[in-house]
């Protein structure tokens, strides 16, 4: 019963994303009429899509009363990722403009009392103290103005701060030294294929990130997709510090 429930739960789910992201009038009004229909069963989904969070945040070095932003962080699942290191952590800021999933994100906070759900932009909201981590996680490629939010969550690090992203991607045609090169049909197909649900996939995003924290670790890896089990996406899991 509980594997048909599930499977019912993820028809819901692959329907909203097979309609795609809808035409609004801004940004925060297209993600909530495209969310709000999978805000129930999200994260049980996205444990099986969005790879690599559980082990970005486990590269995070953390120090007793550390402070946390997560931009674009949705149902402030990633906060869970943190485990027996929650301890740690004096306050925990998810910011989003998706107000449905924000209320999973405050209903969360119940059991996990640093944690506060902000309705915001993350190219332009700030904490009132600089914090030590920033983290965006399968986010930068749902925001627009990228290159104002990577400006942005560097301006709210202090120094010695750590940035972590992890998300979707693909190579230039000719990436840095060093660094995986996609082939032609996957640089082609990937941003085609998550468009439809308003996210953008290039070489771009992690190429500024990178350019805006010189000193970083960067691992590049290809993940399966739920009921697809034959393709691999890419993704890259990100830690920059801000010197």
């Amino acid at each position: 019963m509980r594997r048909l429930e599930a499977l019912r739960a993820d028809i819901g789910v692959l329907r909203a994303m097979a309609r795609g992201m809808p035409e609004a009038a801004t940004h925060a009004q297209r993600l909530a009429a495209f969310y709000a229909p999978q805000a129930a069963d999200y994260d049980r989904f996205r444990e099986r899509l969005l790879h690599g969070r559980d082990a970005l945040i486990a590269s995070i070095p953390l120090a007793a009363g550390a402070r946390v932003v997560d931009l674009g962080g949705g149902t402030g699942r990633n906060f869970e990722h943190f485990r027996e290191r929650q301890s740690l952590i004096a306050s925990y800021e998810v910011v989003d403009l998706c107000a449905p999933l924000l209320e999973r994100a405050r209903a969360r906070s119940r059991q996990a009392p640093q944690l506060r759900a902000v309705e915001g932009d993350a190219t332009r909201w700030q904490p009132d103290a600089p914090v030590d981590v920033v983290i965006l996680s399968y986010a930068l490629t749902m925001i627009p103005a990228w290159r104002e939010a990577i400006a942005n969550a560097r301006a709210m690090l202090r120094p010695g701060g750590i940035l972590a992203a992890v998300d979707f991607h693909v190579s230039a045609a000719q990436p840095p030294h060093g660094r995986d090169r996609h082939r032609r049909l996957a640089r082609w197909f990937w941003p085609r294929w998550f468009a439809h649900d308003g996210v953008e996939l290039d070489a771009g995003r992690l190429a500024g990130l990178c350019e805006a924290f010189a000193d970083h670790e960067l691992v590049e890896a290809r993940a399966p997709v739920p009921y697809l089990p034959l393709l691999r996406v890419p993704y890259y899991r990100f830690l920059g510090h801000r010197r």
